[in-house]
């Protein structure tokens, strides 16, 4: 029976699926590309905002149609948008014929098998998954072993099909769904910060570090597999260690990655500003392999706005932050995200957030408006701005931060930068450089050279379209 795995939302998601579609195989179906030559579409769903619900909801309308006009008999929902709504989101989206949550990813299989023998799944109720594991975050990974944690699967088995796992050692549970250069490596789970625009903790549950371990054998094994850049990801990986009783386990972590022989680059994402340490900070420009690249989860300026936000910090705490940083590695991409229109920001709060961007010169920065989430703090609050008033201050932030993170691109015209290639066509080479990261941070266009995909040029850089640069080789 053939699967067709659509995968929305982050790059953690992204990890998700390829454990799905390894469990899938390892029970006897075949992945393929083409949603017409499936017998089920499963789409792994994103649950975050608004906007990613939207999008996961017509991409289940959209693979729903295919029941009637090819091979498909069944179209499963997965991901965070299922875990997080369950039970509802069958009764509300009849052209689901399943909708499952994380506790049924370890037999997502046998699920499936059901489902396509006209079975009928009951869909969960959501519940807090912050409950699942002990308030005390050094006794997690001893509770861990029986809660569902998508990402984090280690397979203790001896008949995974061939591709699946390394030869020896322990068994990564992951099937790769391309051949990128680059890869998400999973570092951790969940989140135990507060914050009041945030439901992710309740479903993706309380803070859970992988151990060093197993996520340096998956780095092997993504290797052998094709990579050359390893992404680590989670809700928050600058807490990493901390239920591991290691404040500095991040730093040894990076360390013990750098040693994996075939591996190029490692790149650091979502960081929270109150949690990047001195040290920290020293080992991600020092450590051989780390790209400096800091993915800096700012969310605002305002102090005020971040308090209500349940979060810390103010432009001049940030602007410190950025300052540690270039001083120690003056061309380090920066980026972040920022919400405006959260409630209770005054005129003066978006003033403040202009002038943090204006001087932070930050190289990317995504922009969201606010909007509500259901079971969030913020949800609650008074002084809630007009909705036509947050898309308009979205709007003014966005264009600000374009014209700005387009400065910063052009400020680069003259550097050499080392490209990873992804994408060859003709004469020009596509990929990235070490300040930009996978798939939103722009790209860098190379004229000229002889390359494949997964090779490293040297370029210098000539022009710039945007975040884009444009370079040509140099030393060949």
């Amino acid at each position: 029976m053939n699967v067709h795995l659509v995968t929305l939302g982050c790059a953690r998601n992204e990890v998700d699926s390829e454990e799905l579609a390894a469990r899938l195989e390892a029970g006897g179906f075949r992945l393929v590309d083409d949603a017409e030559e499936a017998d089920t579409v499963m789409v792994n769903t994103c649950g975050f905002v608004e906007q990613a619900k939207k999008d996961s909801i017509d991409t289940l309308i959209e693979a729903s149609e295919l029941k009637g006009e090819g091979r498909a008999k069944a179209v499963v929902a997965v991901g965070c948008m299922a875990e997080r709504y369950g039970k509802e989101l069958a009764d509300s989206l009849p052209e689901a014929d399943a909708v499952l949550g994380f506790d049924d990813y370890t037999d997502i299989a046998g699920r499936l098998q059901t489902i396509l023998a006209g079975g009928h799944h009951e869909a969960h109720v959501p519940r807090d998954r912050r409950s699942l594991l002990p308030l005390t975050p050094v006794a997690r990974s001893a509770a861990a072993g029986g809660v569902a944690i998508p990402g984090h699967g280690t397979a203790h088995l001896t008949d995974l099909p061939e591709g699946l796992a390394p030869v020896s050692g322990p068994r990564t549970l992951r099937k790769r769904l391309g051949n990128s250069p680059y890869a998400p490596l999973k570092i951790a789970s969940g989140c135990d910060r507060r914050c009041a625009f945030c439901a992710i903790p309740r479903f993706r549950g309380s803070y859970l570090s992988r151990a060093a371990s197993d996520v340096v054998e998956e780095a092997r094994w993504l290797v052998d597999h094709g990579v050359k850049e390893v992404f680590l990801v989670s809700e928050n990986s600058s807490s990493y260690g901390k239920d591991l009783g290691d404040l500095r386990a991040l730093e040894k972590l990076l360390g013990d990655l750098s040693a994996v022989d075939g591996l190029d680059w490692i790149r650091v994402s979502y960081l929270q500003p109150a949690e990047l340490r001195p040290s920290l900070v020293e080992a991600m420009v020092s450590t051989d392999k780390v790209v400096p690249y800091f993915d800096l989860s700012f969310q605002h300026a305002s102090g005020s706005v971040l308090r209500r936000m349940r979060r810390f910090g103010d432009a001049e705490s940030f602007l410190g932050l950025i300052d540690s940083v270039r001083t120690l590695a003056p061309q380090a991409g920066i980026r972040s995200n920022v919400i405006a229109g959260f409630p209770g920001e005054t005129e003066a709060d978006v003033e403040t957030l202009k002038q943090f961007l204006i001087d932070a010169r930050l190289d990317v920065v995504g922009v969201f408006g606010y909007s509500d989430e259901d079971e969030t703090e913020a949800l609650g609050l008074s002084d809630h701005v007009d909705p036509d008033e947050v898309e308009a201050r979205a709007a003014t932030i966005s264009d600000l931060a374009a014209e700005l993170c387009a400065q910063r691109a052009e400020d680069r015209i003259g550097e050499v930068l080392t490209v990873l290639v992804e994408s060859v066509d003709g004469g020009e080479v596509t990929g990235r450089a070490e300040h930009q990261g996978p798939e939103v941070d722009g790209t860098t266009t190379v004229v000229g050279p002889r390359a494949e995909v997964g090779e490293f040029v040297l370029a210098a850089v000539t022009a710039s379209d945007g975040v884009d640069l444009i370079a040509e080789p140099v030393g060949s």
